[in-house]
């Protein structure tokens, strides 16, 4: 673990919020209970694309390509989508719900963070946390915030899971329990093939600060959050991205003030590096790992 590196005001973004991660699936349908069941989410749209949501909030777009070839293992994409819901009991209620799915979980406390991880039936990583108040998250003796992954006691976790999550009493089914308003996108951990050439993009030019680094990977964010972009080679090093329309990610949506969104066009363009601009003054980007993002004016 490093310094975080602190670029000028007029490069690091700020007020920056993550929005919507985009699917592909052959089988969107198939999706749906382990997003609505699971997760606790909303289905807020059907069609062609499913849209699942918490408090009104899209979260997880799923978009049907029936000839969708699944993807590598070992191919740039994504690692998993945070869904961080507000506080403990919340997480409290989607362990419970996981469980009761049958579904196989890991657990890990992040000193910053507790979280518990899932695969969605197509294979996509989910990590579902809280976050403990930024006036705890612990710090090196160099001022950067201290991340680990220590075991999480789940029995602990469940006991403060609010009286709908817990099964009714001779064995009756559990009632579903809805993600509260205030869930949302906290990060994204994304599949890289050079740690490097991720570093140039995401740091040097959208501005993002390096607050962790790992052996193979990189943590980074605005506004001193603990990371909104995780970033490993772990699996992928040196693999080409996957072809267009596989199976899992799309893209993923990031949100900043439109004057932020506006200079970040200027940055990648002075960096020769192609974009598409969207509609309503936002720009959809591709990092050099074939990763693509939309950023959006909030």
């Amino acid at each position: 673990m490093t310094n975080a590196l602190f670029l000028s005001p007029e490069t690091a973004p700020h007020d920056l919020a993550l929005g919507a991660v985009a699917l592909t699936s052959r089988d969107p349908e198939r999706l749906v209970p382990f997003y609505r069941d699971g997760v606790g989410l909303d289905v807020l749209s059907t069609g062609e694309t499913i849209v699942l949501g918490a408090g009104g909030r899209p979260l997880v777009e799923i978009t049907r390509r029936p000839d969708a070839a699944r993807a590598a293992v070992r191919a740039p994409g994504l690692f998993h989508m945070a869904i961080r819901v507000p506080d403990r009991a919340s997480l409290a209620a989607r362990l419970l719900a996981l469980h009761h799915m049958g579904l196989r979980m890991g657990a890990s406390d992040h000193l910053v963070s507790e979280a518990l991880y899932v695969d969605d039936p197509d294979g996509n990583g989910i990590e579902i946390y809280r976050d403990r108040p930024a006036e705890e998250w612990p710090r090196t003796p160099d001022g950067a915030i201290a991340m680990a992954t220590l075991p999480l006691d789940l029995a602990a976790l469940a006991r403060e899971a609010p009286p709908a999550a817990h099964p009714a009493p001779a064995g009756t089914e559990m009632g579903r329990v809805p993600a509260p308003a205030g869930t949302d996108m906290g990060h994204v951990h994304l599949k890289v093939s050079d740690l490097e050439a991720a570093r140039r993009f995401w740091v040097d030019t959208v501005g993002l600060t390096i607050m962790a680094r790992y052996p193979g990977a990189l943590f980074v964010s605005a506004d001193g959050y603990h990371h909104h972009l995780g970033l490993n080679t772990w699996q992928s090093s040196g693999a080409p991205a996957p072809a267009a329309g596989t199976a899992g990610l799309d893209h993923f949506t990031v949100r900043l003030p439109l004057a932020a969104v506006e200079a970040l066009g200027q940055r990648l363009a002075a960096a020769g590096v192609e974009f598409t601009a969207l509609e309503g003054g936002g720009l959809t980007v591709r990092d050099p790992s074939g990763n693509t993002a939309q950023f959006r004016p909030a």
